[in-house]
């Protein structure tokens, strides 16, 4: 018999039903959704599948975040998780276990001829993707393109909205506890690259599309996305957007701040926060990048030598260090404030930092072609950027405190499109792909609460490949004992489940009295 292999072992077919799992650790992320009401809230919001045979819509969203969180990126990977076999039989058992026996007995009329998997088939989960798109906003599509529109955002169907309120309940849920009273919003857009013949082509050159996030840096949510064609633009209806990721924020929040790139410079945006018009939270302060535009460039190129101030970045451990950058406050009016006789008044900050290589000589004066907006000051030139704020904090801290934005949001926007499955979008449906990208959002939020609610600070900066590594990819064997299922684990796994299933049990709602 020819060896299998080099090193002294061989992989043998067993045909026995031996009950072992590589997933031990997912089932607790399923119990937490429990816990949270995620999974009610599901049945509860999206009315996908209501009176009607088969799977229910949460069966179908849960399946969908569990193939996020143990690391799937199509729908065909649900059939990976299906031939896991432990992992079958637990969700198969955990399948109506917190229903009375009314509703297990409605659960069981779902299925005429009984029901074999613990998962969705990758069709039917295909179909079911399928029912949160619209022909008809196809259509307004084509007749805007047809008029001349460049950037049409579809209307959201019936179930996406439903999968919006699931979210608002997540974050409720959240907020329950583990209070804030701040919500800093950050916004902030990426892009999911395909070859799909029905993307558009993205400002990159490359077929994408371009979700949309508003991200809540104290909680470490996703309040609110939206997926668009990847040749919208990023600032395109974003006050929009922020008054429907506002609508999200749980009860408890009293104060709202925002940050945004360039593509928040929107002058009806910065109007709404700045007065007041948001009938929840009034005021909101916020500080946005602004475009340097020529009149920016004119503004600050009159500011003398002697008004910029050398900016300095200070260590946690209050250690301060000098930058190359400087700064400057301006007085600058923009000509779409300045139309208005009682306009809203801003702050501009205008940050320089000089080129680091020596121009040519006879290149001094010829604009060069670079990703960033220059100009040219008391013979030099410097890389030129601005911000705009109606907060009155002094400008070093404001600045750092604006710049914070930056990391984080990238940081989310690869473990959305990485870590999870949001990167690799399924279809060639616009509606499909708005679902999908919403269940990974929903798949993070559920992780954040993992990490704080659950696993404690030293888990929290961790990303989920150490998590899965960890905690999810632990292997198992599947039991029956005692009229139940058991999970046999090794010790060192056990220590680490046991305690979080205990503090999942802990987050369960007091009965009310």
């Amino acid at each position: 018999m020819m060896a299998q292999g080099i090193l002294p072992f061989k992989y043998e077919f067993s045909s026995d039903k031996s009950g072992m799992t590589a997933l031990a650790g997912l089932p607790v992320f399923f119990e937490l959704a429990w816990v949270l009401g995620l999974v009610e809230s599901m049945e509860k919001h999206v009315h996908v599948r209501a009176n009607t045979q088969g799977w229910t819509d949460a069966e179908m969203l849960t399946a969908l975040v569990l193939l996020n969180l143990s690391g799937g990126e199509h729908v065909e990977d649900l059939d990976r998780l299906e031939a896991d076999e432990g992992l079958s039989q637990v969700m198969l058992a955990a399948r109506g276990s917190r229903l009375g026996r009314s509703g297990r007995r409605e659960l069981n009329r779902r299925w005429r001829k009984g029901r074999e998997r613990a998962f969705p088939s990758r069709s039917a989960m295909h179909r079911y993707l399928r029912e949160f798109h619209s022909e008809d906003q196809e259509h307004a599509r084509g007749e805007a393109l047809a008029l001349g529109k460049k950037a049409f955002i579809p209307e959201p169907t019936q179930p996406l909205l439903g999968i919006v309120d699931v979210v608002k309940a997540q974050l409720a849920a959240h907020q329950k506890r583990n209070p804030v009273e701040m919500a800093t919003l950050d916004q902030d857009a990426t892009l999911v690259f395909c070859n799909k013949a029905e993307a558009k082509h993205s400002y990159k050159g490359q077929k994408a599309y371009q979700p949309l996030n508003t991200w809540w840096a104290e909680q470490q949510l996703m309040v609110h996305t939206e997926l668009r064609d990847g040749n919208v633009p990023a600032g395109h209806e974003q006050l929009r957007v922020l008054q429907e990721a506002l609508a999200c924020l749980p009860e408890g929040v009293t104060h709202v701040r925002l940050r945004s790139d360039t593509a928040g410079y929107q002058h009806d945006l910065l109007q709404y926060c700045a007065e007041g018009k948001n009938e929840r939270f009034g005021v909101i302060p916020f500080a946005i990048c602004s475009d340097v535009t020529p009149e920016f460039k004119k503004t600050v190129a009159k500011v003398p030598d002697r008004n910029w101030t050398r900016l300095y970045r200070t260590d946690p451990d209050g250690t301060r260090w000098e930058t190359h950058q400087e700064w400057a406050e301006v007085c600058f009016v923009p000509t779409e404030v300045g139309r208005k006789k009682h306009g809203p008044a801003y702050r501009y900050l205008a940050i320089r930092e000089p080129m680091s290589n020596p121009e040519l000589p006879g290149l001094e004066r010829k604009e060069p072609e670079l990703p960033f907006p220059t100009i040219h000051m008391h013979r030099r030139r410097y890389k030129l950027f601005g911000i705009v704020t109606n907060m009155q904090w002094d400008a070093e801290p404001l600045i750092w405190w604006q710049r914070e934005r930056c990391g984080k949001s990238e940081e989310v926007h690869a473990v959305l499109k990485s870590d999870l499955a949001g990167g690799v979008l399924p279809s060639g449906y616009f509606g499909a792909n708005a679902a999908w990208w919403w269940m990974a959002v929903i798949s993070l939020n559920l992780l954040t609460a993992m990490k704080q609610l659950v696993l404690g600070e030293d888990w929290i900066p961790r990303r989920l490949k150490a998590i899965r590594f960890h905690l999810i990819h632990v292997p198992g064997r599947i039991v029956n004992h005692a009229r139940g299922l058991a999970i046999r684990l090794s010790r060192a796994a056990a220590d680490l489940l046991l305690p979080i299933r205990q503090r999942i049990n802990a987050l369960l709602p007091e009965p009310a009295p």
